[in-house]
């Protein structure tokens, strides 16, 4: 808890012991009434002043101002002898524990939300007196250089000026394999720096960089309302002033009528107290506290799976979602490579994996680890040596005195060696030994461990299509479809070939169903937005797609989207059930209030209670079922 709301604990236990200490007292007439105007002023001075701000801003009509004038009132008539104090500071007492029944839900839904958040800072380092100082990228001018260690993401457009290193460009192109970065290169932000250090001259500001551009051209929209929120809104604004002026009418024309038109006594203390009855009855607490909270602990349900949802309206959108549109590279797999075959290998298999690690030992592209770990033993570096590094072509070196060459079709062109074709999808390493062809070890791309079942959880939660989009070629995009079972699949596209795919799939959809797009990358951003509903990966994402999503998968994990889709269709279905619960409650006690059947402590129960009821119901939503 808060501070606020241990506060309001405290006023709720002192009026909660100061009315029932009060009930034993003997005191009567204007003694007893100081008394009890104590412990209604504790528990209810912030709802009196809010009823008054508000009718001095000339917006009255809300449930502070329904609170304020019917406890008076009812204090008024108890004042009068005609009532009980007890009725009045009840409504009151009852009325702001469920304030902070909703207060304490709501704040640990948002928690939930904050503690999964990968708040990551963006920063960039300048070299000062041969000490690195960490900066905001804003200060940072153009020409200034700054320097990239590995592991940090480049966070301004540059040159590089000195030093050479692998790049993971996978969250700006999509593209499975990473690229060699050296002096004279130009380097886009939000790739992230994997090997050596890197000094970059500058040649944008931080604001016309690469990422920033993408984010602005994102719009956040993560205050926006579902359209329960906004039905509910729009009801308040309407029915909170037609009951104040229904009360007002129930409390002056039936006396009016039985002392004018029928000659019988008024009996205004009745009428008024029917009246205030009415106004407690009709306060719409439970349908604006309820639905609101109702999202709110959807969104903190979801959380606590793992799954970001940054608005309810999200949520509503995401109930809905009938096709589901995936980018294939960290994504649908890990974007981490593996030796998957060899084949037409002249030489044993752990012999050929040996040659090519030892001859790729002097470099740490993913590749060549890749390899490494294929071949599973310590690499003695001291049997390699006239290691040569042929820039987008391969690597040549002798091992043991025998001559090894590691790399693709180019390189093996290049050393007039006749090599063979894989048909297999991924990255082919043609090796030659000793100046022949002696096989290629295909290296690919890791499916996510739930990817498959990811598919399968989709078309049972009633995901009707599934499509996947990507940077990659043909054959790789098609292997990958036909092995996950994704329906449709598109391949070789740009970021602009991405947006009017999803802009066909949007036309093609039904109007009722929704699109979703998962993605990763900053390129996935524009379509991310584009898509009916945005999903991103969170852990490994870029920035740039996190924030132009609408739900974020915290642990990368596609398996989540199925989960998201039942929580979302769990929270719009309680969202229903407490507004007709709502609704039917108030409707069949504002008819027994107007006709004196029910007293105030119905009353209290049609107003506390029921907003109690749906609250207990609303948090339904925060627990969640594994799949």
């Amino acid at each position: 808890m808060n501070k606020k709301q241990k506060k309001m604990l405290a006023r709720i236990l002192i009026a909660a012991a100061l009315l029932i200490g009060f009930n034993f007292l003997p005191f009567t007439g204007y003694v007893r009434f100081v008394f009890y105007l104590i412990p209604y002023l504790v528990i209810g001075y912030d709802i009196l002043i809010k009823a008054f701000k508000g009718v001095k801003n000339r917006q009255p009509f809300d449930e502070s101002l329904l609170m304020a004038i019917a406890t008076i009132g009812a204090i008024a008539i108890a004042l009068t002898g005609d009532g009980d104090y007890t009725e009045a500071i009840a409504v009151m007492l009852f009325y702001q524990i469920g304030e902070w029944f909703q207060s304490y839900a709501v704040g640990k839904s948002r928690r939930n939300i904050s503690d999964l958040m990968d708040i990551r800072p963006d920063y960039a380092n300048i070299e000062v007196n041969g000490k690195l100082e960490q900066v905001d990228p804003d200060e940072v001018e153009i020409g200034s250089v700054i320097v990239v260690q590995p592991g940090e993401k480049v966070p301004i457009d540059g040159i590089v000026t000195e030093g050479s290193s692998t790049l993971n460009t996978s969250a700006l192109t999509g593209e499975s394999l990473p690229r060699d970065a050296q002096e004279g290169d130009e380097i886009i932000s939000g790739c992230i720096n994997m090997t050596g250090v890197l000094k970059i001259k500058t040649t944008k500001e931080f604001g016309e960089s690469t990422v920033s551009k993408i984010l602005d051209l994102v719009e956040n929209a993560s205050s926006r309302k579902s359209r329960s929120e906004e039905f509910i809104t729009r009801f308040a604004r309407i029915y909170t002033p037609a009951v104040v002026y229904s009360a007002i009418a129930l409390a002056v024309l039936p006396p009016l009528v039985r002392m004018l038109g029928m000659g019988l006594p008024a009996e205004w203390g009745t009428w008024i107290y029917r009246a205030l009855t009415f106004l407690v009855i009709s306060c719409p607490c439970a349908l604006v506290i309820s639905i609101p909270l109702s999202f709110f602990a959807g969104i903190g349900g979801a959380s606590n799976a793992g799954v970001l949802v940054k608005g309810s309206n999200y949520l509503e959108i995401l109930s809905q979602t009938k096709c589901v549109v995936f980018d294939k590279t960290g994504t649908l797999t890990q974007g981490v490579f593996e030796v998957n075959e060899v084949h037409h290998n002249q030489m044993d298999r752990e012999q050929l994996l040996e040659y090519a690690a030892l001859a790729e030992s002097a470099s740490s592209h993913p590749i060549s680890r890749s390899l490494q770990r294929a071949y599973g033993k310590e690499i003695d570096r001291s049997r390699v040596t006239e290691i040569r590094e042929i820039s987008g072509n391969g690597v040549t070196a002798k091992v043991d005195g025998i001559q090894v060459a590691a790399g693709n079709s180019k390189l093996m062109d290049k050393l007039g060696v006749k090599w063979i074709d894989c048909h297999q999808a991924g990255t082919i390493i043609h090796m030659a030994v000793d100046g022949k062809y002696a096989g290629h070890i295909v290296i690919s791309d890791i499916e996510k461990p739930h990817a498959k079942e990811a598919v399968r959880a989709l078309r049972s939660a009633g995901v009707e299509k599934t499509v996947m989009l990507t940077g990659d070629s043909w054959k790789v995009a098609e292997h990958v479809a036909a092995d996950l079972g994704i329906d449709e699949v598109h391949a070789e596209l740009l970021p602009a070939d991405k947006v009017e795919k999803v802009e066909e799939l949007l036309e093609k959809k039904h109007q009722k169903g929704k699109l979703a797009f998962v993605g990763d990358g900053i390129n996935d951003a524009p379509v991310l937005s584009r898509a009916d509903i945005g999903i991103a990966m969170g852990a490994m994402g870029s920035d740039a797609a996190i924030e132009a999503a609408d739900i974020v998968l915290m642990d990368d994990d596609p398996l989540k989207i199925a989960k998201a889709i039942r929580i979302s269709r769990k929270c719009l279905r309680i969202v229903y059930e407490n507004i007709w619960f709502a609704i039917g409650i108030k409707l069949i006690c504002l008819v027994l209030g107007a006709v004196g059947i029910a007293n105030m402590w119905l009353a209290i129960f049609a107003d506390v209670g029921v907003m109690i009821i749906a609250v207990l119901n609303a948090i339904r939503a925060l627990f969640v079922k594994k799949l």
